[in-house]
């Protein structure tokens, strides 16, 4: 089967550990932390050795003022990313991150959606959009799903460099996540390593975090392994679990922070800005200032 064919429109750098560990410094800024740390002896991408510094200014400034700057500012060599974005629901992470690639604020763009449920809100968005849709994983009620194998063909066709999974809620099979190394990452609803894990997803992360009485709450992206979230943690936000809070007010005050850190990561991504410690641990490289990681 050619990959071409499983793709529908319409129907479906390592950082060597210092000796004394880095410290972290806390910072509140509005409703979330931010933790950042200086480290030295830096083994990045090769694109970025040579680059200039990136200005960090309000990308819809920036827009609007020098609509090609953006562009310039990867003159130096980083290639544009092609994304894939996996969804299981309305897809909101998704439509974010879409309109970031749409504006220039993340240096990629989506070439296609996987999704379990082809009739689901993220996948009519994609629809909408022109972007390929991609029914997967194939079972008894969908028998038109790709197998793991040919999931890969069909990504490797459209040359996809990041899989983005937003509220995708099968499985990722070893088949990918070997095909993909450190380029699959996961967003959860709470500040992993609590309230993750096989049935913790949607409105029961949120009911348990306020039965269990913490105090904060949060969204973690992580990269994926062949577990549900245990993967090595990327970035995460905390906001305020308030003493009056429904399981739906704190979902809200999650999902805002949700859109704001995934368009950071992705922009991260896509600008080889995502380095690994030397203890296996990533971190991401500030735009702003080349020694400062978080």
């Amino acid at each position: 089967m050619e990959a071409n064919s499983f793709l529908s429109g319409s129907t479906i750098p390592l950082i060597q550990t210092p000796r004394k560990l880095p410290s972290l410094s806390f910072a509140q800024s509005h409703s979330h932390l931010s933790a950042s740390f200086r480290a030295h002896k830096l083994l990045v991408p090769q694109s970025l050795r040579s680059s200039r510094r990136l200005e960090c200014v309000n990308f819809a400034e920036k827009v609007k003022n020098n609509g090609d700057k953006y562009e310039k500012d990867f003159d130096s060599g980083i290639k544009k990313k092609n994304l894939a974005v996996f969804v299981s629901g309305g897809g909101s992470n998704f439509r974010s991150i879409h309109a970031a690639c749409l504006a220039g604020s993340v240096y990629g763009d989506v070439v296609v959606l996987v999704t379990n449920k082809p009739d689901c809100g993220g996948a009519e968005y994609a629809r909408d959009n022109s972007i390929p849709v991609i029914l997967f994983p194939k079972t008894k009620d969908e028998p038109n799903g790709l197998s793991p194998n040919d999931l890969v063909a069909a990504l490797r066709e459209v040359d996809v460099d990041f899989i983005l999974l937003a509220g995708y809620l099968k499985l990722i099979p070893m088949e990918l996540i070997r095909a993909y190394p450190r380029s699959i990452v996961n967003i959860h609803p709470s500040l992993l390593p609590a309230f993750g894990g096989k049935g913790y997803y949607g409105m029961k992360v949120h009911k348990a975090v306020i039965a269990s009485g913490a105090r904060y709450s949060g969204p973690t992206i992580h990269f994926v392994d062949e577990h549900y979230d245990t993967g090595r943690i990327l970035a995460q936000s905390v906001v305020p679990v308030l003493w009056n809070d429904t399981a739906e007010d704190l979902a809200a005050r999650v999902l805002l922070e949700e859109h704001r850190l995934y368009v950071d990561v992705a922009s991260a991504l896509c600008e080889e800005r995502v380095v690994w410690r030397e203890d296996g641990v990533p971190v991401i490289r500030s735009k702003e200032n080349p020694d400062e990681f978080s």
